[in-house]
């Protein structure tokens, strides 16, 4: 009883820390710019969330380090990339509905082509490292190098600037404070798959296999379930998560390049061992608390802002060593 009241206590001590560091940032910054930081640390947050959630999803249920999450993050950025060069008179049309619907088909092209090379990665390389952390980190950290070198050989090797939509573009002035038009539609997108993952892991059948899956695959297997089956879908719905964050990030960046994978790759880790392994609303916590402190850091103190979310990351780990919302072992 005492454990379970010091549990309960830990983590709402935590989360009100964390509540406390990103309020901190008031005292020093201007209502209007905090608001306006606010809104860009949303949208920065619910874009490391689209990332981390494909983390944390394939690290609780499959058990596997998949360092080469970055570089699948990379490929949706430049598979987007070539569906906005081939369609360019769409993405610079004045038309709110040309301009939607080649997001929509730049979203679907990367997460289906990278959700297909997540399919072709677990089935040739991380079913052979299952149970083994230390071979999952070298075999895709190499993984990782060959795609990166694809993307050079497919794409160049050059940094290109990543082309908004029209419609995307600009900003609204509502009373004196600065609302990016892409930031709102990447909280809509981030909002929306946290949404829908939430509908799929707890109302549905296959949701309740996954959700058993985090706790004793074992158990899933003698059940009847073809358990390598659905962690091949659950690689590939974490690749195809990474292909969205890759392309949203791109548009946010306005760039892409080979390496592009690795900074957020390692955002993604923060976020997803701030939040818990295997949880969903985790990641979107310990996203939305990395993206929050980093613009707000980063305007006050920029040479600190990455630091700072490492020093959350200690903070939390030391209180609540499994996470915010862990949700497997």
């Amino acid at each position: 009883m005492a454990e379970s009241i010091l549990r309960r206590w830990n983590q709402e001590l935590t989360i009100a820390g964390a509540i406390v560091l990103l309020l901190l940032p008031l005292i020093g910054i201007q209502p209007k710019t905090y608001l306006t930081l606010t809104i860009a640390g949303i949208a920065m947050g619910m874009l490391l969330f689209l990332v981390a959630s494909g983390v944390s999803i394939i690290f609780g249920l499959m058990d596997v380090l998949n360092f080469a999450h970055g570089a699948l993050f990379a490929w949706g950025a430049y598979v987007g990339f070539t569906v906005f060069k081939y369609l360019m008179k769409w993405v610079v049309a004045d038309s709110v509905l040309q301009n939607l619907a080649v997001f929509f088909i730049a979203i679907v092209a990367a997460m289906v082509a990278v959700a297909l090379l997540g399919v072709v990665l677990e089935r040739v390389i991380v079913r052979r490292v299952y149970g083994n952390h230390l071979f999952q980190i070298l075999i895709t950290f190499g993984a990782t190098i060959v795609l990166v070198e694809l993307i050079r050989v497919f794409w160049g090797p050059n940094d290109e600037t990543m082309t908004v939509p029209l419609t995307f573009a600009g900003n609204w002035d509502i009373m004196d404070v600065i609302v990016y038009r892409y930031r709102v539609i990447c909280i809509v997108i981030g909002a929306m798959v946290y949404a829908v993952l939430q509908l799929i892991l707890k109302k549905t059948k296959l949701g309740t296999i996954v959700r058993a899956g985090v706790e004793d695959r074992d158990m899933v297997q003698a059940m009847g379930h073809n358990i390598y089956l659905l962690f091949t879908g659950v690689f590939a719905v974490g690749a195809g998560l990474a292909a969205l964050g890759g392309l949203a990030m791109s548009i946010f960046s306005l760039q892409v390049y080979p390496d592009m994978g690795g900074t957020y790759l390692l955002f993604a880790f923060i976020v997803v061992i701030i939040g818990g392994l295997g949880s969903v609303t985790g990641s979107l916590v310990g996203a939305l608390i990395v993206g929050l402190t980093y613009n707000y850091v980063a305007y006050l103190v920029p040479w600190a802002a990455a630091g700072v979310n490492i020093l959350i990351m200690i903070i939390i780990l030391l209180i609540r060593p499994t996470g915010l919302f862990a949700a497997g072992k």
